[in-house]
Formats: C-alpha cells, sequence, structure tokens
C-alpha cells in the first residue's frame, strides 16, 4: 500500500471513529510502554502513533531503549507494583501468560471477537495471544529470528555463495578472515549469543530436536552429542568475531554489515529494518537467506493490555487494539519493521524479496511442523528456564570452555531452574 492510500484509509478511520466518539465523548488515551528505540524500529513505531492520533487518540509514549527487552520489563514492573499499570506493554510469549496469572491483565475478548482474529491469524500465532481462552494480547508482526544477512558487494568481490550449511559458512568465513575481512558482526550481549545458539541447534539438530531441546526441556537432548556439536560450532563462530564485539549493540552490528566492516550477520529480521532505513536495496546492496537448515523461527511482537481504570484509558486499549490488528497498519508497520503481518489474509505485492520469503517459508514449515517459537526471544520458555541456558551460553562464549562442559552445566543449569 502507498503512503497515499495509508493516508486515505486513515481519513476513512477517523471519520468513524469520529462519529463513536461523539456518541461517548471520550477521548481514547494510551500510555504504551515498548523498547522500539533503534532507527528502523523507531520509524515503525511512529506509523502506530500517527494512526492513533489520527483516530482521536492521545498518545503518551514510554520508550525503553533495550534491544531485548530486559529493561522495559524491569520499567513495566516496576509501574505495575507501584499500581500505576501502563495502558499496554510491548510483552511477549510466556510472559503474557505470567502477567495474566498475577491478575493484571484487561480481557479484550469484545474487540477481537468483533474483528475475527480467531480467522485471521495462524493457530500458533493466536494461542500466544490468549489466555485462559480470553483474548489478553495483540500481535503486532511475526519476526523470524534464523536470518543471515550480508553485505552483497563484499560476497561478490570474495566470489562467495549465501552458505547452505554451517561447513559452508565456516569455509566462507575462512576466505574472508584470509582477506583481512571481519566475517560475522557480533553484539556480546547476552541476549545476541541466544540469538546465534538457537539458529545453530536447529540447524545441525533439526527441527525435533530443537524442540525437545529448547522447548520441552528434555534433559536427553540437552545433554546429547548433538549439543556438544553444537557448542563446538559456537565456538568457531567465536574466532570469526572481532575484538571489540563486547557490549556492542544489534543494531551497531548491522551498521558493520552495511558500512562493509563485516560481511555476515545472523539476527533476526528486525536487522532488515535497519538496512531499510539507511536507504538499502535487498539483493542489490544486501542479501539475505535463513540460516543454514530446516526451519522457522518466529518471534511475535505484541501488546499486552493491562487493567486500568477510567473510560478513556479503556477506550485507548479498545482503539490500538483495533489498529495493531488493521490491515491498514499490519502492512504499513511490517514493510518498516522488516517483520511480515501476523494476519493472514494481508497481500505482500508491496514487500521486498526478503519478506516475501519468510511469509513462504512460514507457510511450509506451518504445513511441515518446523514452525517453532525463538527460546532466546522470549516465545518458547518462562524466564527462569530461558535465562538458565543463556547464561550458560554467554559463559561458554566468553570463554575457553570445553563444549563438554558447557554441555554438562546446561544439563545442571535447567534441571535447577525447574
Amino acid at each position: 500500500m502507498k503512503y497515499g492510500a495509508f493516508a486515505m484509509a486513515s481519513a476513512i478511520a477517523i471519520v468513524a471513529a469520529n462519529g463513536a466518539l461523539a456518541e461517548s465523548h471520550v477521548t481514547p488515551e494510551a500510555e504504551v510502554l515498548h523498547y522500539w528505540t533503534s532507527g528502523g524500529e523507531a520509524k515503525s513505531v511512529a506509523v502506530l502513533q500517527e494512526e492513533f492520533a489520527a483516530n482521536g487518540g492521545t498518545w503518551t509514549d514510554m520508550p525503553v531503549a533495550g534491544g531485548g527487552g530486559d529493561a522495559a520489563g524491569t520499567a513495566l514492573r516496576a509501574r505495575v507494583l507501584s499500581g500505576n499499570a501502563p495502558t499496554a506493554a510491548q510483552i511477549k510469549g510466556p510472559s503474557i501468560q505470567e502477567w495474566y496469572q498475577e491478575g493484571v491483565l484487561a480481557d479484550i475478548s469484545d474487540v477481537a471477537e468483533a474483528n475475527n482474529w480467531g480467522e485471521l491469524l495462524p493457530a500458533s500465532i493466536a494461542s500466544h495471544m490468549k489466555c485462559d481462552g480470553t483474548w489478553c494480547a495483540v500481535p503486532v508482526n511475526v519476526h523470524r529470528v534464523d536470518w543471515i544477512w550480508a553485505n552483497t558487494e563484499i560476497l561478490a568481490a570474495n566470489n562467495i555463495e549465501m552458505p547452505t550449511t554451517w561447513d559452508e559458512f565456516n569455509a566462507a568465513a575462512e576466505t574472508l578472515q584470509a582477506a583481512g575481512i571481519i566475517p560475522l558482526a557480533h553484539g556480546g550481549q547476552a541476549w545476541q549469543d541466544a540469538t546465534v545458539f538457537e539458529t545453530v541447534v536447529l540447524g545441525l539438530g533439526g527441527p525435533d530436536f530443537y524442540q525437545k531441546a529448547l522447548v520441552d526441556l528434555d534433559p536427553e537432548a540437552l545433554g546429547s552429542d548433538t549439543m556438544v556439536a553444537v557448542f563446538d560450532q559456537m565456538r568457531t563462530l567465536r574466532g570469526y568475531v572481532d575484538d571489540n564485539f563486547s557490549g556492542r549493540d544489534w543494531n551497531l552490528a548491522t551498521a558493520m554489515v552495511m558500512n562493509g566492516e563485516a560481511a555476515f550477520q545472523i539476527m533476526g529480521d528486525w536487522a532488515k529494518g535497519e538496512f531499510l532505513a539507511a536507504g538499502q536495496e535487498p539483493g542489490v546492496d544486501f542479501t539475505c537467506a535463513s540460516t543454514p537448515g530446516e526451519g522457522f523461527l518466529y518471534n511475535v511482537d505484541s501488546f499486552a493490555m493491562f487493567e486500568v481504570g477510567g473510560e478513556a484509558k479503556e477506550a485507548g486499549q479498545e482503539l490500538l487494539a483495533e489498529l495493531v490488528m488493521g490491515p491498514t497498519f499490519q502492512e504499513v508497520f511490517n514493510m518498516n519493521k522488516g517483520s511480515i503481518p501476523a494476519r493472514t489474509d494481508v497481500a505482500l505485492d508491496g514487500f521486498d524479496s526478503c519478506a516475501q520469503t519468510s511469509s513462504a517459508d512460514m507457510a511450509a514449515s506451518s504445513d511441515g511442523g518446523s514452525l517453532l517459537p525463538s527460546y532466546a526471544h522470549g516465545m518458547a520458555l518462562f524466564g527462569a528456564q530461558a535465562g538458565a541456558i543463556t547464561d550458560v551460553v554467554t559463559a561458554h562464549f566468553n570463554s575457553d570452555m570445553s563444549s563438554e562442559d558447557a554441555v554438562q552445566m546446561l544439563t545442571d543449569a535447567v534441571a535447577n531452574s525447574m
């Protein structure tokens, strides 16, 4: 959809919203806590702010920096415990259920049922948005986590094709190092380490192994020879990262690929938003491909609605939920963000080739049983279990720990977190 069409659609929505507001005399209000603060992310959330305002609402923005969302989670908990919850907050996966169990989430089933969300969302995505059968959150998008991004010019200059196996990736990295090029742009933050780790688990072990190890937390899978091989590959990848990686934010690693400092980055498709925000084109300036192996790891951004007092805030929640799941926002937002719509009925004609590949792969993976929740991005596990895994991954990545010792530590850590 062109932005002219977006403006027209918004104008139509304004007429309808103003009619409703004239009857209720309530101005919808929403204070929204989120962690979309990088260039591409900020541009994306601005789309929602503008549409909310265009529909007569008053938006109070509460951004909390930190790509992994940990800082935002801390800020949210402080707000809720003080009895001053925001209208909506960017949370996802099992965390939604944890907040529901604390009795602080609102029921938005009326909006969901009136707009047929159950028919518009894949069943696996819809399940994350429900709490004991009621709708308590609204999905914004579907991000694919298992992506490799590459500088097209660097690959061409070194006669390298996008790798389809981890052996091919290692061979390409050796060629790049010999040419004086950093093979892998990476930020030394725990969630980034975990992101790379789960793609290696999927690639080397396959979808069934990933499910057993990082979703079911099966002790045999966690302590297997396959997991030893995963940590072996992580040690190899560590050798392809520059010495200054510690503490680097993910978008700065993306910038290294954009400006030719590094060849590859393993990161979810929010990285594509950074390329696009910089005016780069897929297939021209950068190249995208899934990480080696079969399957699709998803990360769904969503807003959970909190119990708030007052008609204005309740009206704000209803308007926000309706707009987020509206076809206009789902299209325009995801074009900016780098992700694909959560709704299955949004046409992808205007989306780039990476998004179209992602959508096709998601459909195929869903049909084949290999559409899997990302552990690293809070979709598969509760916080204690995910944190136990990530602590081991980061400890191994930043030391000389053997793969065998890492596997033993992993099985012990998961067992102690249960």
